[in-house]
């Protein structure tokens, strides 16, 4: 038996060292290197190659193939219960894929995934792996979320394809898969479990990765869906190795304000689906319910006023129409302040230097606050002459008219520029009953919009749009 040999590593990064370093030489992150020890002798050291066959031999045989002569599966998707979560996913659960879904905490990611295994257990058969809370604490959360319509609370619904098994030893884990052969497992949370082959605690990287790993090979053999909870980091990353996240078939990320009743569900990776598509939840006393009109929740019902403007996002396949909302006032500092909540603070600045230039507007001298009614986070360009009729109209103290939405991308020269999915967003706005739409010149879809009911402004730079869009000159004295 040989001696066991000390390193430590790197709880950010997985990176390793034989010395204890205060920053980590890997990510740089401080404070995070713990000591650990593996068997210098473990039986998992690398197959060294094969040896080349003698001279005269026949060649070994080979177990590749050509492509086209691969066999083909039919791929049968899992229907979760939720159409929002089928969708993020893809169309459904994959059999034999694995799933990680990241989130804060008290954000509502296990009471996802049991609302959604009592729905998988009415056709196929789940094991729930509760790592952190107790049988009875999880049986509790069950009953909470309500019997099926037609049952009494004193009597919930019996779910014999329902099986709960709370653990945390990764062996006695494997082997009740194994035992059971569901059809979905669901591991709340991986950060919990625990080899005991390893010295390291349970949440360290070694843990995380092993056990992800051999969940990994046992449900790629067994064609089991794997649904993993992950914790995430107090800056908002997913804990644990960035290896977990190559691992995995797809991740999901919830998010929202604990403040807000509405969640958002994210795909930050999807290899059966399209990534960054977007799932909206609304949490109530009996779980989590789908907002099935989500465009709702982003726009404001008290009617236009000055510094307002509404655009229409695209997440995924999806268009949300927002309200943003501006405050430009007078500064009482030599520095004026910007701040910006659902939109990029460079992209704010970005945008009022050009609406300085272009425009002849002195808002240098004023301070800009800027946000996304909802708490939604909007990253894309198409958000950009929203923006700027925002900022103006609050400059200005002018209101937008009502029905209005702008959808366009704005160049630093003061032009503007087309974005991707215009006809979809302008058919999202037409049903929610917007009559007029600001966009870029020169996409052709002025026969569309006249079908759809929406007068169409085209506009080829930012002074051109806004004029359209306030039916006033902004740069006028």
């Amino acid at each position: 038996m040989g001696r066991s040999t000390p390193f430590y590593a790197c709880q950010s990064c997985g990176a390793q060292s034989r010395q204890f370093f205060g920053r980590c030489p890997g990510c740089g992150s401080w404070n995070s290197l713990v000591e650990q020890s593996n068997p210098a002798a473990d039986g998992r050291r690398r197959r060294a190659a094969p040896a080349p066959p003698p001279e005269g031999a026949a060649p070994r045989a080979r177990r590749s193939e050509p492509i086209h002569s691969v066999g083909e599966r039919p791929l049968r998707r899992l229907a979760t219960g939720f159409p929002e979560l089928d969708r993020v996913l893809g169309g459904g659960l994959v059999p034999g894929s694995l799933v990680l879904v990241g989130g804060d905490p008290g954000i509502g990611k296990s009471t996802l995934l049991l609302q959604s295994a009592r729905a998988l257990a009415d056709s196929c058969s789940v094991l729930y792996v509760s790592a952190e809370e107790s049988a009875q604490q999880v049986k509790l959360r069950w009953r909470r979320l309500g019997p099926e319509q037609g049952t009494k609370e004193e009597e919930p619904l019996q779910q014999a394809g329902l099986q709960l098994l709370a653990e945390t030893d990764l062996e006695l884990v494997l082997q009740e898969l194994e035992a059971l052969r569901p059809a979905v497992a669901i591991i709340d949370s991986i950060q919990a479990l625990h080899d005991a082959e390893l010295s390291s605690v349970p949440g360290s990287v070694s843990q995380v990765r092993d056990c992800a790993a051999a969940l990994q090979r046992l449900a790629k053999r067994q064609d089991t869906a794997l649904l993993l909870v992950g914790h995430v980091t107090k800056e908002g990353m997913l804990a644990g190795p960035k290896v977990l996240e190559h691992l995995v078939d797809a991740v999901l990320t919830f998010e929202g304000d604990r403040f807000a009743s509405h969640r958002l569900l994210r795909a930050v990776k999807n290899r059966f689906g399209a990534t960054h598509e977007l799932g909206v939840f609304e949490m109530r006393d009996r779980g989590l319910a789908e907002v099935t009109n989500p465009s709702e929740l982003f726009l404001g019902g008290e009617g236009p006023c000055p510094g307002t403007a509404t655009i229409v996002a695209c997440e995924g396949t999806r268009p949300l129409l927002v309200d943003l909302q501006a405050l430009v006032s007078s500064t009482s500092y030599a520095s004026p302040r910007r701040t910006a909540t659902g939109i990029g603070i460079n992209r704010l600045h970005q945008i009022l230097a050009v609406l300085e230039k272009h425009l002849g507007l002195p808002l240098s001298r004023f301070d800009c606050y800027l946000a996304v009614a909802g708490g939604l986070d909007v990253e894309e360009p198409a958000a950009d002459l929203g923006v700027a009729a925002a900022v103006v109209a609050s400059f200005r103290d002018l209101t937008l008219p009502a029905g209005t939405v702008l959808v366009g991308e704005l160049g630093l020269g003061g032009q503007i520029r087309p974005v991707g999915q215009l006809e979809l967003r302008l058919q999202e706005a037409a049903r929610l009953g917007f009559t007029r739409a600001v966009v870029p010149r020169g996409g052709g879809l002025a026969p569309a919009a006249a079908a759809l009911g929406l007068e169409l402004l085209e506009a080829g730079g930012v002074a051109e749009a806004l004029v359209a869009a306030l039916g006033v000159n902004p740069a006028a004295d």
